[in-house]
């Protein structure tokens, strides 16, 4: 892949955008970047996912972009996790409709798989002319593979879909549609040049800070959800923290909620009308993130911007600071960190002048910082002066009372921001799971189980009648199935038959004497169910 030349002096106040695909969208992009030369500079980079945002993290360090163009599930992916603007290139209705007469030349029989929604209005289309589409939606390329595999073996020969998409289908044997047309990649490198010129507007007016999420808190305390103790004992400890100033640090594994636990702190206590800054110490190049956290003076280095750069602490002033991933950041800003911490004022890189700051200090962990001090990986004077008060988040799998109760509400947030209202069944059903959630070990916690919940709600917005059993959930997740043989528990369709028969009738009373649900959620056909209630 191309490095770009440094810019020359006319181009340096041209925006910087880099497009990201690695399918058929690569060329499209290349194609019609051309056009915009005199306007941007441009680059493509033909990587995706995992190894595109290791990508621009590490160019990020020594070099500027004002905005990334990328399309379907990678965009989705890199929009959660850089720093940076991502735009996501859309295909129109137009774009839909033309690709479904491409298709429509190559079979009746039509696939179109698109990224987490389905496009209810194709129904009148598919009326007017006569066309068979299957509409399917994928979030993982695990997700879009299943999908191609199970139309396929329906019939299906043909797939409309962006990039991954078609090719998946080609893969699978099928023909491939792509769904971008040329008109709406130009829409949105207009897209990204007009947000660059007002990122450039904001840079002027000293209000830029790309690495870090400045906010009024989006969480309370109500949003730490749970009813075991452990979580009743964090809100607890919230609730404390948030009258006193002092330092915080909060330690828990990957998804447990470490943002949500200071963002419910700083929302409780007297700074809540004040700015939340948080930035990940774990995410940000040591170079960038010293200029970034303290800020600094113009011609501290080449490139900085004229009138230098307030830093996050001063962004933070009278607020709240939070530094999640602490224990990633580098020995030598750590010292600096603590001069901040006991001296209550920063001096930016490349400046002798002390700015005081009011700023609280709430730092987290995923990692044993207790054995990173005695590793020599991080300062013990620090780790002390940032743990003035601690608060441990729970792992889920500890918190056996929370599984339902967690899964019933992410599940119905899901549905309902589907524009599906969840059937009277719902609690019911997710309590029958409950054998399937204490198999398994829940390693990205909490976040995982809203994850899982907001596929299972994709696959029941496309079957309404389908009931969530457990040999429903184990089909759509099985990650659940596999730590279920792993650990060789049985499943919930393999109790012993006595304990099976005693339960039918209670089945059918739980579904509200619906057949076909308690046939679904007991992995039998209903003239089966049918005949074991006769026996009972």
């Amino acid at each position: 892949m191309r490095r770009p030349l440094p810019p020359s002096r006319d181009s340096a106040d041209k925006p910087i955008i880099w497009t990201v695909s690695i399918s058929r969208l690569f060329d499209l992009f290349r194609d019609i970047m051309v056009e915009f030369d005199d306007r941007a500079i441009i680059e493509p980079i033909h990587l995706g996912f995992e190894e595109a945002v290791a990508h621009i993290r590490e160019r990020l360090a020594v070099e500027r972009c004002d905005a990334v163009i990328a399309a379907g599930s990678n965009a989705a992916y890199l929009k959660s996790r850089l720093s940076l603007p991502v735009i996501i290139a859309k295909a129109s209705g137009f774009d839909v409709m033309q690709a479904l007469a491409r298709a429509r030349k190559i079979t009746p029989d039509i696939g179109l798989i698109t990224y987490q929604e389905t496009m209810p209005e194709l129904a009148d289309f598919q009326a007017t002319f006569g066309l068979k589409i299957v509409q399917r939606t994928y979030i993982t390329e695990e997700d879009a593979r299943a999908q191609i595999n199970e139309l396929k073996a329906s019939g299906v020969k043909a797939i409309v879909g962006a990039g991954l998409i078609t090719d998946l289908a080609d893969e699978a044997g099928l023909a491939g549609v792509f769904v971008y047309s040329a008109s709406s990649i130009r829409q949105a490198f207009n897209d990204a040049l007009e947000l660059a010129r007002f990122t450039h507007l904001e840079s002027a007016r000293g209000r830029s800070h790309p690495i870090a999420d400045t906010l009024r808190v989006k969480h309370g305390i109500a949003d730490l959800r749970g009813e075991s103790a452990a979580m009743h004992a964090v809100r607890q400890s919230v609730f404390l923290f948030a009258k006193s100033t002092a330092t915080v640090l909060i330690q828990g594994e990957t998804g447990t909620g470490k943002e949500l636990a200071a963002q419910a702190i700083h929302s409780e206590s007297p700074r809540a009308r004040q700015a939340f800054v948080a930035i990940n110490c774990g995410a940000v190049a040591e170079s960038l993130l010293e200029s970034e956290l303290f800020g600094y003076e113009e011609g501290a280095f080449t490139g900085s911007r004229r009138g230098g750069h307030a830093g996050l602490f001063e962004a933070a002033h009278r607020g709240t600071l939070f530094l999640d991933e602490i224990g990633e950041m580098p020995l030598a800003l750590q010292t600096r960190l603590l001069r901040v911490l006991e001296e209550r004022e920063v001096v930016r890189v490349g400046g002798t002048r002390p700015i005081p700051v009011d700023v609280r200090i709430i730092g987290a962990s995923h990692c044993d910082l207790d054995a990173r001090v005695r590793a020599g990986q991080f300062r013990p004077d620090l780790f002390y002066r940032l743990s003035v008060l601690r608060l441990n988040l729970p792992p889920l799998r500890d918190r056996a009372e929370d599984w339902v109760p967690l899964a019933e509400w992410y599940l119905k947030n899901a549905l309902a921001s589907l524009g599906v209202r969840p059937h009277a069944n719902l609690h019911a059903e997710v309590l029958a799971c409950a054998p399937l959630f204490g198999s398994y070990a829940w390693e990205g916690n909490v976040r995982e189980m809203r994850n899982l919940m907001e596929r299972l709600a994709l696959f029941l917005a496309a079957e309404p009648l389908q009931a969530l059993s457990p040999t429903f959930v184990l089909a759509i997740a099985p990650e659940l199935k596999q730590a279920i043989e792993r650990d060789t528990i049985p499943s919930t369709t393999q109790q012993p038959e006595n304990a099976a028969r005693e339960s039918y009738a209670q089945v059918l009373a739980r579904f509200n004497g619906n057949r076909q649900a308690a046939a679904s959620h007991l992995g039998i056909s209903r003239t089966t169910l049918w005949r074991k209630l006769q026996h009972e």
